[in-house]
């Protein structure tokens, strides 16, 4: 499956953006999904993940009650809904998805990055003070 992230740009602090994750080749349906981050200087980092049928999502704490996750399969389209945004947000947003078939996806297995086998190419989000 090809990932395509887009939607990153540039926005004031408490402000809002929505990224898309585009999937092509294969229906995301039979994935489960992340979105991670990485700021300048910095180690990628998992941000939320939502599975195959959104029953579970997980979300890193210093994004939680701010961010939102969601898919919607028949678009074939994960997003991320981020409000109150933050100067520490500004980073590169990747999307992420891996093999849903006996995938019991916890936030433990969703913040590992080796158990995503295909990944987007990156939006900049860039958040000014």
């Amino acid at each position: 499956v090809q990932l395509q992230a887009s939607g990153g740009g540039l926005v004031q602090a408490g402000g809002s953006l929505r990224l898309s994750c585009a999937a092509s080749g294969r229906t995301i349906s039979g994935y489960n999904m992340a979105w991670f981050r990485q700021a300048p200087g910095k180690e990628r980092e998992f941000v939320a993940g939502v599975t195959w049928s959104a029953a579970a999502i997980y979300y890193a704490d210093s994004v939680k009650n701010r961010f939102t996750i969601s898919r919607d399969n028949a678009k074939n389209t994960v997003y991320l809904q981020m409000n109150s945004l933050k100067p520490e947000d500004t980073a590169v947003y990747y999307c992420a998805a891996r093999y849903r078939a006996g995938d019991l996806y916890s936030y433990i297995r969703a913040a590992q990055q080796d158990g995503y086998a295909y990944w987007g190419q990156g939006t900049l989000v860039t958040v000014s003070s």
